[in-house]
């Protein structure tokens, strides 16, 4: 007999902290969300570079809705959307979950933002994993920085195709349960 368990990350509650408030993605929510993500240079490092296109912005953006486990990431202090970031490929014998596809305005760069939403989410994920899994561009310096600062690891290199996109190199980073 098999037994399953509750899959801690479907049916998210929302999470906060004195800077952000992360609040589960929904269908209408997608202008919005385009909005923060049509700048052009938010996308400069990244994999896909034209995710600022609002046709393959639907496609992240459907990625998002499937994963039923994509946050809208608001600025407490303002009620502004300022971006999004999921979490994924939960595995539930590794006690591993990776958090990705997060990107916040640029207006937010340099402000604590990243971080804070990366811990608060790292907080909540640790209540039932061991080990949290990062993928980023082999090219994104900015976001492989970031994550080192909080205290990641590169522990490999993978070619990955995410939802409905070409395949690419990206350089894998974890973080172990304090």
């Amino acid at each position: 007999m098999t037994t399953t368990t509750h899959n801690p990350f479907l049916n998210l509650p929302i999470l906060e902290n004195d800077q952000l408030k992360l609040v589960i993605a929904k269908e209408s929510d997608f202008g919005d969300l385009y909005k923060v993500a049509s700048d052009p240079l938010m996308w400069e490092q990244h994999p896909n570079k034209n995710r600022y296109q609002k046709e393959i912005f639907k496609i992240f953006f459907e990625g998002a809705l499937v994963s039923k486990s994509a946050f809208l990431v608001y600025d407490k202090n303002t009620n502004e959307l300022i971006g999004s970031s999921r979490y994924y490929d939960w595995d539930e014998t590794k006690k591993e979950v990776a958090i990705g596809y997060t990107f916040v305005a640029r207006n937010c760069w340099g402000k604590g933002f990243n971080p804070a939403l990366k811990k608060l989410m790292m907080q909540y994920a640790f209540q039932f994993v061991d080990k949290i899994i990062f993928h980023i561009g082999a090219n994104n310096i900015r976001s492989q920085k970031a994550i080192e600062k909080i205290g990641a690891k590169k522990i490999g290199e993978q070619q990955i195709e995410y939802y409905g996109e070409e395949e690419k190199l990206n350089f894998i980073y974890s973080i172990e349960k304090p």
